[in-house]
């Protein structure tokens, strides 16, 4: 019977721990894209650059958006005058940062070969080959972020929308 108690308790002790260890290492709920962005290392630049655009609010909201967010390294990728000319010009940097987000939630496995218009205004191509999605020049190299407001999309270049 002591025996039989004791293989219960620690049996008991192990399940318990189990099942705490797996709280502990859930991963977290989805959160909105501008957090999303904010909590994601990779994407720190574009963080900085949707607050200095006045854009979290929108992207806190309720949505659903499809972002193409650019890693740091394709921020790194730009020239600097290019990134001067963003900082100093604050309807350029929102019209470059919209030019990365479509309207509605687009998963990666939804993706067809075509044309859709962004937040800016302008087309983006989107094309899709078994599971290698791109939009514009720019290649998807971590799809299907989940967040409450739709969908993000790491890319590997920053897209500039066409000038008019």
């Amino acid at each position: 019977m002591k025996m039989q108690r004791r293989t219960l308790g620690t049996a008991a002790a192990i399940l318990a721990f189990a099942m705490l260890s797996g709280c502990a290492t859930s991963p977290p709920a989805p959160v909105s894209i501008a957090e999303t962005a904010a909590r994601t290392p990779e994407l720190s630049t574009l963080s900085k650059l949707i607050t200095d655009a006045g854009l979290t609010d929108t992207l806190k909201g309720t949505g659903p958006f499809t972002v193409f967010a650019p890693s740091n390294d394709a921020f790194k990728a730009v020239p600097a005058a290019t990134l001067a000319e963003l900082a100093a010009n604050k309807e350029r940097l929102k019209a470059v940062l919209t030019y990365h987000v479509v309207p509605g939630k687009v998963m990666a496995a939804d993706v067809k070969t075509g044309n859709v218009k962004s937040v800016q205004g302008a087309n983006l191509g989107l094309a899709r080959a078994g599971t290698f999605v791109t939009v514009e020049d720019a290649v998807v190299t971590k799809p299907d972020v989940a967040v409450t407001n739709g969908v993000v999309h790491i890319i590997d270049k920053v897209m500039l929308p066409p000038t008019r």
